[in-house]
């Protein structure tokens, strides 16, 4: 279906791949890894035929199609989201805009030529219902209630959603295409844990080649049969999950170490040998073959050592028993309720997950133990000697754009000194030179990091995390996840990350239109009892 064949790609003076050669069968589902500017972008944007390889080939079977979702939406705008997923699909798209514009001619009582209007309807409505229109708007509405768009989000203008639905109503677009080989790149990125166990199911059922990369260790999991890694401008293919090639990987680096040691041990020996006996001319034909032996012998590179990065806490001042707790709390927003008498304590060291769908009031609890916001009525209060850190996606926005990632830090922990400091930002992905970019030039994903590493340098005992594991890479989440286990403070957090809420939590409270409800034990025990993986989910989706 789709091949790369010993293609070469240089990006300036940065060389991505040399001779390096991959494959995609149809039915396949493939997960791309590597570092980031490894080049995973590139190699989509050379199947899709955006660029081309320096040297090499990329070919693609006659006729197939690819759809290729991108982390670079475009501009959407003056469409509902339902007639902007259907764009993707050609014809059908123009007829059902053709046909909404004049259904308004037909209710406007003043149109000069309404026979004319009617007519028009007619044909046009004709060749829609040929196409199966309908049932393709159908379709693309249940792409999007899969995404977790309400009906009105989609029949609003396309043009008024955020940045995050704007990219599920592109991701949509391809889904509902169903072309023969997807390409997606971080598909997980931007949805809630009902959407993305949506979409697992979806893809799973999907029958064409996939390509995928995603930050979603158990999303790729679930997925994919086979691996390729990007690695130092080759590609390597792994069969199995995500799992199945970590362990795989660590397993040939160890062997590659060990037979590395093996034959520099050889070489020092010969080499020994060599340098005691070349003056002697009783040794000079054995001391000659040896040379020979040894500059005939291919040498074994060691494995390039990957940058494992790990932060290890302070430990927090201790707090009270009692961290923080709700008593008959009520918050609405208009006339829209979301608590109702809520009665709620957090106890030190107790690790709470909160789950809920879109609109629960995840992140309104969050703000309401932040003081962020108020309670319409009851209270909600911190208990004794309580320091609490709080992590929201608008954390971001307070960053100051001119300071520099080392400024930042310095400004935050005048005594700690740059050692400590560059070792902090090292942690959290900004190393070298990275410390010396001002925070205007940062991603987003850069932004948290960099949020996260000042609140975390300094722990507090109480941390409140509204999604703090959007835009992190893998490794950096692996860092994250490892440092918050060894925490001894309390937590509060959302997150639609299931490794991370299975690795950290030992409380559920779960957000559902009949109440809160609470489960003492983790995510995974939560799991177990309830027998769907988010509220109001059923096994099987």
């Amino acid at each position: 279906m789709i091949r790369l064949d010993n293609i070469s790609k240089q990006n300036g003076h940065q060389i991505l791949f040399i001779d390096a050669s991959m494959g995609l069968q149809k039915g396949e589902k493939v997960g791309l890894v590597g570092p980031n500017g490894a080049g995973k972008t590139t190699i989509f944007r050379m199947i899709a035929g955006e660029e081309r390889p320096d040297d090499g080939q990329v070919s693609v079977e006659t006729g197939m199609t690819i759809g290729y979702f991108s982390q670079d939406v475009g501009e959407m705008s003056g469409q509902s989201a339902v007639a902007a997923v259907m764009d993707g699909i050609g014809p059908v798209s123009a007829l059902a805009a053709d046909m909404a514009r004049l259904e308004a001619a037909m209710v406007d009582p003043d149109h000069p030529d309404m026979d004319a209007v009617v007519e028009r309807y007619g044909e046009v409505q004709a060749r829609f219902q040929e196409l199966d229109g309908y049932a393709l708007e159908a379709r693309a509405r249940e792409v999007l209630a899969g995404l977790s768009f309400s009906q009105e989000r989609m029949d609003g203008d396309v043009g008024l959603l955020s940045g995050g639905w704007k990219m599920r109503v592109a991701l949509a677009r391809i889904l509902l295409m169903r072309p023969d080989g997807m390409l997606l790149d971080e598909p997980s990125n931007h949805l809630d844990l009902e959407s993305l166990i949506w979409l697992e199911a979806f893809l799973r059922g999907y029958d064409g080649a996939l390509l995928m990369t995603s930050h979603d260790r158990e999303f790729m999991n679930r997925i994919v049969g086979k691996v390729i890694e990007i690695d130092g401008g080759s590609l390597t293919t792994y069969s199995g999950n995500y799992d199945f090639y970590d362990q795989q990987r660590a397993l040939n680096e160890k062997q590659r170490q060990a037979q590395f040691e093996r034959q520099q041990a050889m070489l020092a020996k010969e080499i020994k040998f060599i340098e005691r006996f070349k003056a002697r001319a009783s040794h000079a034909a054995q001391v000659q073959s040896r040379v020979k032996k040894l500059d005939k012998i291919e040498r074994v590179e060691p494995p390039r050592r990957r940058q494992s990065v790990q932060f290890d806490f302070r430990p927090p001042p201790r707090s009270g028993d009692d961290v923080a707790s709700f008593r008959n709390v009520h918050k609405g927003f208009g006339s829209h309720k979301i608590y109702e008498g809520l009665d709620l304590k957090l106890r030190r060291t107790e690790r709470w997950c909160v789950l809920g769908a879109n609109g629960a009031g995840k992140s309104t609890l969050l703000k309401l133990v932040a003081g962020e916001i108020a309670p319409d009525e009851g209270t909600v209060s911190l208990g004794a000697s309580v320091r609490m850190g709080y992590f929201a996606q608008h954390s971001m926005d307070l960053l100051d754009g001119d300071e520099t990632v080392f400024e930042f830090l310095d400004r935050s922990f005048p005594r700690a000194g740059q050692g400590p400091l560059r070792t902090l930002a090292g942690c959290f992905g900004f190393s070298g030179d990275d410390v010396e970019k001002t925070c205007r030039v940062l991603s987003g994903g850069e932004k948290a990091r960099l949020v996260m590493a000042q609140m975390l340098f300094d722990p507090p005992n109480f941390l409140v995390l509204d999604e703090p594991t959007n835009h992190l890479d893998m490794a950096t989440k692996e860092m994250l996840v490892a440092a918050l286990a060894e925490f001894e403070g309390t937590m509060l957090f959302v997150s639609h990350d299931r490794h991370f809420l299975a690795a950290l939590s030992n409380r559920v409270l779960e957000l559902v239109p009949e109440g809160v409800h609470q489960y003492g034990g983790g995510y995974t025990e939560y799991v177990a009892r309830t027998g769907h993986e988010a509220p109001g989910l059923h096994p099987g989706g």
